[in-house]
């Protein structure tokens, strides 16, 4: 199954692994059929780490979100160039709609244990097109809101999603 997220910036389609992380592509997919990341922003851009979205709109305004996920980063997939992950707090098991896209390989994020520092962060899809917009992303200029940091200082926004 493939997603395309239609952005102000071009169109991201990204094939979902429902077959190594089904329950997290459930939720992501749960989220996209809501209209959820229609009007969400990429709200982090770090240049060779990541660009993460999912959570807030424009102005920083977070969007309220659904009860966390079990992690399933012990799936065997890697946070790789262009693979999508899902992002969690310090708790292993507490993604709920915010994800990020790998723009360099992050071996660190993997899975290498059931521990708190080990758990790492659940891959479940990769960009198969649009890997272009992804990388003019990655360049915009970043400043401070509040207490975010490394936020786009034009909004990069989500206008649509479509699940294939």
């Amino acid at each position: 199954m493939k997603v395309t997220l239609h952005t102000n910036h071009g169109d991201i389609v990204i094939q979902l692994h429902d077959d190594q992380a089904p329950g997290t592509v459930e939720n992501f997919l749960a989220y996209c059929r809501d209209g959820f990341y229609d009007g969400t922003i990429f709200h982090r851009v770090i240049p060779e780490f990541v660009l993460q979205c999912g959570g807030y709109e424009a102005g920083m305004k977070a969007k309220p979100a659904g009860e966390p996920i079990k992690n399933e980063a012990n799936n065997g997939l890697k946070n790789k160039r262009g693979t999508v992950a899902m992002a969690r707090t310090q708790q292993p098991n507490s993604a709920t709609s915010q994800f990020f896209i790998n723009l360099v390989d992050n071996d660190f994020l993997d899975y290498t244990g059931e521990s708190i520092q080990g758990y790492g962060y659940c891959v479940f899809g990769e960009v198969i097109l649009g890997m272009d917009v992804i990388d003019e992303i990655a360049n915009v200029e970043t400043g401070s809101t509040g207490i975010h940091r490394d936020v786009p200082l034009e909004d990069i926004t989500i206008n649509s999603v479509d699940i294939e």
